[in-house]
Formats: C-alpha cells, structure tokens, sequence
C-alpha cells in the first residue's frame, strides 16, 4: 500500500524554465546588448530566411557544438539565446 502523497504542480508552484532566455536575461546589460547586436548581425548574414525557424536552426547548431575554435561554449550558449530571442520576436 502506497501513502505517498501525490503533489499537483498545479498547486506546488512549479513552473518550467526556458534555460537561454534565464541566460540572457542573467547577463549584464551591456553583455546582453552586444550578444543581441551579434546575433542580429548573425541573423542578417548567415540566416536562410527572415522567419524564426531559421534563426532557431543557427541557435541550435551554435547548441550544439557548431562554432569555431575562436569561440569559447559559454559564448556559444549566449548567443544561441540571443538568436532564440531573435527568433521568438519575429514569430
């Protein structure tokens, strides 16, 4: 027989965290402008299209490794939440 009781997350008041926007949000505010200034610069250069989805395809290569040697993973992991952000605003 089983008592445990079984919490609602309704009522625990947990709630899901999107990791890059409480990234972006966690840096500085100048930190923040520039990450979002080099991911606009990012998006106009390299992205296949003006829609969201090819900014969240670049995001997700940064993700994952898709970067280069000049580029530490703490600053990939920024920007790609920069380009996420970028990608939420244009829908």
């Amino acid at each position: 027989m089983n008592h445990a009781q079984k919490s609602d997350p309704q009522k625990s008041g947990c709630e899901v965290i999107d990791f890059g926007e409480a990234l972006i949000d966690a840096c500085p505010a100048d930190e923040r402008e520039e990450l979002m200034t080099e991911a606009s610069i990012l998006a106009q250069a390299f992205s296949a299209g003006p829609d969201g989805k090819a900014l969240e395809e670049m995001a997700e290569a940064l993700s994952a490794g898709g970067r280069d040697t000049d580029m530490g993973r703490a600053h990939a992991r920024k920007l790609a939440a920069a380009l996420r952000r970028l990608a939420k605003d244009a829908g």
